[in-house]
């Protein structure tokens, strides 16, 4: 069984800085791609940056150049480094892993980018 916990959520202004830290619990191993989802009121959640079992980061493109995907594999973390914010950055930020068999989530943590 796996857990994850978001933190790092909050309020920013246009052009602020935000880290979003996802710390895995239970077996997580190498082999497991782990990212970031997003989702608003009345949208489909959807994917924000992922780093694959072959550690290649992948982004969505209105994340690219902007957001920075990062994982630790032995404290089984994954960060987002989001700089550069825009109001429709908003949404409930969901950590995500995924095995062959399964795929976890975690509760979600909030962020808002103000004009």
């Amino acid at each position: 069984q796996v857990q994850l916990e978001e933190s790092g959520g909050g309020l920013v202004q246009t052009g602020g800085s935000l880290t979003l830290v996802c710390a895995a619990s239970g077996s997580i191993i190498s082999s497991d791609t782990m990212g970031w989802y997003r989702q608003v009121p009345e949208k489909q959640r959807e994917l924000v940056a992922i780093v694959t079992s072959g550690f290649i980061p992948i982004y969505a493109a209105s994340a690219e150049g902007r957001f920075t995907i990062s994982r630790d594999y032995r404290k089984k973390t994954v960060t987002l480094q989001m700089n550069s914010l825009k109001p429709e950055d908003t949404g409930v930020y969901y950590c995500n892993a995924k095995k062959s068999t399964a795929t976890y989530w975690g509760q979600g943590t909030q962020v808002t980018v103000s004009s």
